[in-house]
């Protein structure tokens, strides 16, 4: 086994899933579950609610709706990246990347994902090429 392969198997990824429709966090928590190497920890409907969750939970992993209703997806990013800069934060929508400008800032640090093609494969690889 290697060392990677180890440290996922005694020390899953920590997830936190933060979205607005209850329906998409049971998705993800399904998929999450269903991945190897990750633990779903915990789910946030609202921006404000992320924000303590983080800080309560400290996941290494936030999953994060672009359109919420209050303290949107993007507004969340920025502050989370300067608080918590270890944490991998993914955007999702079920937008294409190309149509939400708000986030065109946040390019190249956070990535940014359609909710449509959200599944293990998709989790692996956002894990891989952007934890830090």
């Amino acid at each position: 086994m290697s060392s990677v392969a180890l440290r996922d198997a005694l020390m899953p990824v920590r997830v936190l899933t933060v979205d607005d429709q209850a329906r998409f966090r049971g998705v993800a928590r399904d998929v999450i579950d269903a991945t190897p190497g990750f633990q779903s920890i915990g789910e946030a409907e609202t921006g404000e609610e992320a924000l303590s969750a983080i800080d309560r939970l400290a996941p290494e992993l936030v999953l994060l709706d672009v359109r919420m209703p209050g303290l949107d997806g993007i507004e969340v990013a920025r502050r989370l990246n300067a608080s918590h800069p270890e944490t991998l934060i993914v955007l999702i929508s079920i937008e294409d990347p190309l149509d939400l400008p708000a986030a065109a800032e946040l390019q190249g640090v956070v990535p940014l994902v359609r909710k449509q093609d959200f599944g293990p494969a998709l989790l692996r690889r956002l894990w891989k090429e952007h934890s830090r």
